[in-house]
């Protein structure tokens, strides 16, 4: 861990989830992409969340955010209810799963709202909710933050592909699996898919792969093209998936926000780095339902993770 004091944004869900894998099921447990990001965050950073939640949002939730050091400033408490998933996994495969309800509620009407204080933090993640709410929150910002990331999903894609690539340029870091690039691109090719992207503006592009891990492809410090294979790491067991790519985000930026530097200051090294701490942390979510595991999770855990994913994936 660096400098857990440096700020880092994230604009995006908090909600309740109902989730049924092989293990078993949980209704309405926390969820949503800012509270994984935020929680993984943690760690390494100071967070702070932008978003909604209806009356009926448990206390006990808020308590624990808190206790986390995460700002919840920027959460607006609207009267009706709150967001609400409801899905099911394969119990053979649980990279397949099927939505069985959305409510929108509360989130339908979010209008993210950024006060002084948060117009001065260096860093934001803005999560995967409509490309023109993300581009309202940077014209909010005013001036660039240091680092810009962004996520995004196939539904934008398919309805707000203008938006997605008016936004895109504005931005230092893109997050997405690989189906989302290429239907974002056309091509099939990851490698240049990501090369077009970062012609686009954006200095790193994170391809998502899921339980065979990532490809980050960069331009360093030096200018220098940099291409990395991350894999997952192998844990037993995996209870619940939901969450893992949030969380991989969380812990991805919790590190580069802890180290402090512009996005064209970043080195090869710290990108990496990022991309395992990242990992980890979605190493961790996936063994537990919602943020049962990730929440207790202990510096000393992330660090023995860290150092088994090195003797892992080094040669000699």
């Amino acid at each position: 861990m660096l400098n857990t004091n440096n700020k880092i944004l994230v604009v995006g869900s908090v909600a309740y989830d109902s989730v049924e894998t092989h293990a078993g099921k949980r209704v309405d447990a926390l969820g949503g992409s800012a509270s994984y990001f935020a929680i993984a965050a943690s760690y390494f950073a100071t967070p702070t969340v932008v978003a909604v939640v209806g009356e009926d949002f448990d206390r006990t939730h808020i308590e624990f955010f808190e206790s986390r050091n995460i700002d919840l400033s920027g959460l607006q408490i609207k009267s009706g209810a709150t967001f609400r998933w409801v899905g099911k996994y394969d119990p053979n495969n649980l990279n397949y799963r099927e939505t069985i309800d959305t409510q929108l509620n509360v989130f339908a009407e979010f209008k993210p709202k950024l006060g002084a204080e948060h117009k001065s933090i260096d860093v934001f993640f803005l999560a995967n909710i409509q490309p023109a709410l993300q581009m309202e929150v940077l014209k909010q910002a005013g001036s660039k933050p240091k680092i810009v990331a962004m996520d995004s999903m196939n539904l934008w894609i398919e309805n707000n592909k203008d938006d997605l690539l008016k936004l895109i340029p504005k931005t230092d870091i893109l997050f997405l699996d690989e189906t989302e690039l290429r239907q974002l691109t056309g091509m099939k090719n990851l490698i240049e898919a990501s090369k077009s992207i970062i012609d686009l503006g954006p200095r790193v592009v994170i391809v998502k792969k899921g339980e065979h891990g990532l490809l980050m492809i960069s331009i360093d410090v030096e200018n220098s093209f940099s291409l990395f294979a991350c894999p997952a790491l192998p844990v037993d067991p995996v209870i619940d998936p939901t969450g893992a790519g949030d969380s991989f985000a969380g812990g991805f930026m919790g590190h580069l926000a802890s180290i402090g530097k512009n996005i064209s200051e970043l080195s090869s090294q710290d990108l990496r780095k990022a991309a395992v701490y990242g990992t980890i942390m979605g190493s961790f979510t996936v063994q537990g339902f919602s943020i049962e595991k990730l929440k207790i999770v202990s510096d000393n855990q992330i660090e023995n993770r860290y150092n088994e994913f090195v003797n892992l994936t080094t040669i000699s």
